[in-house]
């Protein structure tokens, strides 16, 4: 097995070992640790859940503790590895995938860890935009998904209706929403037509998956460490011209990295935003104006049956140890199955606001009239579900994807201050993230 020198090392660098987590029963039962990096409301639904499958069964307690961001989860239950003690479930975000499957012995995969145990469940059983991005190319679970979301655009249908706009008849392609932009801008119907958050995530990951469009060799990095961007593409250069010209024309403001623009959609300031499916919550309670949400749109010239989105979100993570026993391996694989049965799948849905994770759970809340109730809470389904993934939309298996996103922001922003064109930030961004990738390939081969 190959030796995953860079994170195993590194993170015991850190200095984060937890406390030591010896195999415990709990008034006669496998003691499990599962450590989560959701805060808040979202935190106390993790900590709801875990509640509900301890009282379900009399064979399995399972403790579950804050660990802080998802980076600091992530790198501290690496590091506990290291010291001898690690948690047995670890959440770790989308982006960490890469990280966690080049950690080697560290993990025990998930499909392994339901087999060893005698649970059966079959991979088809989730959404596939979700099971795409957490399998390996033989389609095999690698980690449990958990809480997933997607990025869906955010209509102001108060100003369309200013802008004399259609309130149902909403924009699907790119074409149409510079159209309904223009009349936005002429009617004054917001300060700015439109902006996105987590300008990499949505403009260039979700936009390369619903457009079959390679962000990267190697399947996105899935086949092999190998892989090499591929942000040069004759796609991405069209798509961050478009960008350019809708900022030249005042039709898009950037508000910024990551979720940095996320206030701008519930605020008011603009009547068309691009954000994470998971701030629902926020929207129903901050804005002051008829909103909807609806899947992405896709450039028609390019692709007419737009393929699947890809998701955000954590899953699940089976971490190793010497001392680990059966008996705490089967604990946690009957935990992945209590959070994958449909009703507790739907309840996780409707309490959190993030997608189901299982197309059975979804055909109960569209049975139920949930959708019907609650328009548009199906937008990230939807997106997820429309198409089997392909090698370009199954997701990302890239190293040091973090540190590609922001470099891709930097190149973009340098566009959008006019100190370059799109050419010159995708050749520069594709350069500054190979190098990237090489380093994690050289620092994880044997």
């Amino acid at each position: 097995m190959m030796q995953r020198r860079t994170l195993l090392a590194g993170a015991g660098a850190l200095g984060l070992a937890a406390p030591g987590l010896v195999p415990a029963r709990a008034q006669g039962r496998t003691e499990i640790q599962f450590w989560y990096g959701l805060s808040g409301v979202l935190g106390e639904r993790v900590a709801e859940q875990v509640r509900r499958f301890n009282e379900s069964q009399s064979a399995v307690n399972v403790v579950a503790t804050f660990k802080g961001s998802y980076t600091e989860v992530m790198t501290g239950a690496i590091a506990a590895w290291r010291a001898g003690n690690p948690p047995h479930i670890v959440q770790v975000f989308e982006v960490g995938t890469a990280t966690m499957m080049a950690a080697g012995p560290a993990v025990r995969p998930a499909h392994q860890l339901l087999s060893e145990a005698g649970v059966e469940l079959d991979p088809r059983r989730y959404l596939p935009g979700v099971r795409g991005y957490y399998s390996d190319t033989q389609g095999r679970l690698v980690s449990m998904p958990h809480n997933s979301s997607s990025a869906v655009m955010w209509i102001n249908l108060d100003a369309f209706e200013k802008a004399g706009l259609s309130t149902t008849d909403l924009p699907k392609t790119w074409r149409q929403i510079r159209e309904a932009a223009e009349k936005l801008k002429a009617a004054n119907a917001t300060p700015v037509a439109m902006t996105t958050s987590w300008p990499t995530w949505v403009m260039f990951e979700q936009m390369a998956a619903i457009h079959d469009a390679p962000f990267a060799t190697q399947a996105n990095g899935f086949e092999g460490m190998n892989a090499e961007l591929r942000l040069t593409g004759d796609f991405f250069r069209k798509h961050t011209e478009f960008l350019l010209g809708l900022q030249r024309d005042g039709l898009f403001r950037y508000g910024g990295r990551d979720n940095a623009a996320d206030p701008l959609f519930p605020n008011g300031e603009v009547a068309i935003s691009f954000m994470s499916s998971a701030l629902r919550s926020r929207v129903e309670r901050e804005a002051r104006f008829k909103w909807a949400s609806v899947p992405l749109p896709y450039h028609d010239d390019v692709i007419q049956s737009p393929k699947n989105g890809v998701i955000g979100g954590a899953s699940l993570w089976t971490l190793t140890a010497r001392n680990r026993t059966p008996a705490e391996y089967r604990g946690v694989a009957e935990f992945f199955r209590f959070i994958s049965q449909p009703e507790q799948d739907l309840w996780w849905h409707k309490a959190t606001g993030y997608v189901p994770i299982t197309q059975a759970a979804y055909e109960q809340a569209k049975a139920e009239g949930y959708y019907e109730q609650n328009p548009g809470a199906d937008a990230a389904i939807l997106q997820l579900s429309r198409a089997e993934p392909t090698p370009n939309s199954m997701g990302f298996r890239l190293g040091g994807m973090v540190e590609i996103r922001n470099i891709i922001q930097e190149e973009l922003e340098r566009c959008f201050q006019g100190q370059q064109n799109a050419a010159q930030a995708l050749e520069n961004a594709n350069r500054r993230g190979n190098v990237v990738l090489r380093n994690f390939e050289r620092a994880n081969r044997a």
